[in-house]
């Protein structure tokens, strides 16, 4: 009879948890994105130069391999993943320094703000309302970024803009793929920890910010 119960009432804890984990993840995730917000104000004034970009975005990955899953567990892990987006807000900051130089480069930023919020909050209202298993994504999602690394590397010697197009647009379809997965992971308790879980939705919005930054960017040279 014990065991009954327990079986019935495990499902019903879990479910609490996850919406735990799901409810923290999402405070965690407004408040890093407030402080990498604020931290790329703070770029833009100091007028930051571009390759901050670039020292910020290894900063930031070598500290969320390596030290993040360390802490993560205990308090020093909001400490740290406050410092990964604070650094790479700060970098953000001195690339959009350059696109704010352009002459519809506000448009353009304030674009790619609108664009990456309506894919976050479509994509997170679909995996919270369907609660589909997205789990099946993961083979797709790896063999998507090995083929874009490897055309990353090959824009490097080809330098054409076509490439650096089909790039950025292939990263926004990945980032996007990336934010059912690990929001479907939070649902369905894959993922427990909301320090890890805010982490990968962070890099994902980030990452679609400014790939869609790159697109206007190009798109717009036009004219």
């Amino acid at each position: 009879m014990a065991d009954m119960n327990y079986t019935t009432i495990h499902p019903a804890e879990q479910a609490v948890s996850a919406n735990k984990v799901l409810k923290n993840t999402y405070l965690l995730l407004s408040a890093t994105l407030g402080f990498s917000a604020l931290m790329a104000v703070v770029s833009i004034g100091l007028q930051l130069p571009s390759w901050m970009y670039l020292v910020s975005f290894i900063g930031a990955m070598v500290m969320g391999i390596f030290v993040l899953p360390k802490t993560a567990n205990s308090s020093k892990g909001i400490a740290v993943i406050f410092a990964i987006t604070g650094l790479l807000g700060l970098g953000l900051g001195s690339i959009l320094t350059l696109y704010l130089a352009l002459p519809h480069g506000p448009q353009t930023i304030a674009t790619a703000f609108g664009g990456t919020a309506l894919i976050f909050l479509g994509l997170s209202a679909y995996a919270l309302t369907s609660k589909r298993d997205f789990s099946f994504m993961g083979g797709f999602i790896f063999a998507g970024m090995m083929v874009v690394l490897i055309a990353i590397i090959a824009n490097l010697f080809l330098a054409m803009p076509a490439l650096s197009l089909a790039i950025s647009a292939a990263i926004i379809m990945l980032m996007s793929a990336f934010i059912l997965f690990d929001t479907s992971r939070i649902i369905n308790g894959g993922e427990t920890n909301y320090i890890m879980a805010t982490f990968g939705l962070y890099l994902s919005i980030f990452n679609i910010f400014v790939s869609l930054l790159q697109i206007l960017g190009i798109m717009g040279g036009d004219d």
